[in-house]
């Protein structure tokens, strides 16, 4: 007679083994835009061409449609003269350039919501996403810090 327990074990353990197989098996990366899985890129987690600093200044500070403000209008550029708007106004200066991507190509896709950034974001393109997250990730943050090794 077989233990019940010991085949619910190997089960769970069978599953387990199947779930990772499964997320390791797609050639782009989880967490691309769905408009860039069609493209098929994979340069980087967000799956964007390189940024340029340069442009991506100007373009960070052009007032642009539907609402006629620029980023740096509420994000601010972490100067002291700088700052966000509010407190409650995200802090862009300095940010993993990832982390800004996916966020931005979720707005434009509709895959994350907010009343100002959906509006701004929607008509981005991919290489509008990748300049302006180059330079906000350029600028200098102290108040952010990698936690790699912090254990």
């Amino acid at each position: 007679m077989t233990n019940p327990s010991f085949f619910k074990r190997g089960l769970a353990i069978a599953s387990l083994a199947l779930a990772l197989a499964a997320c390791s098996s797609g050639e782009v990366p989880a967490g691309h835009s769905s408009a860039d899985r069609n493209e098929g890129h994979t340069k980087s987690s967000s799956g964007l061409p390189a940024g340029n600093i340069a442009a991506g200044e100007k373009f960070a500070n052009t007032k642009r449609p539907p609402t006629n403000q620029a980023c740096v209008e509420c994000h601010g550029t972490n100067s002291d003269s700088k700052l966000p708007i509010d407190p409650v106004t995200p802090r862009l200066a300095g940010q993993y350039h990832d982390y800004l991507a996916h966020s931005l190509q979720m707005y434009r896709d509709g895959d994350r919501a907010h009343a100002l950034m959906s509006l701004q974001a929607k008509d981005l393109t991919d290489q509008q996403i990748a300049d302006v997250t180059a330079y906000f990730g350029s600028l200098q943050n102290d108040k952010l810090r990698d936690l790699h090794g912090v254990h």
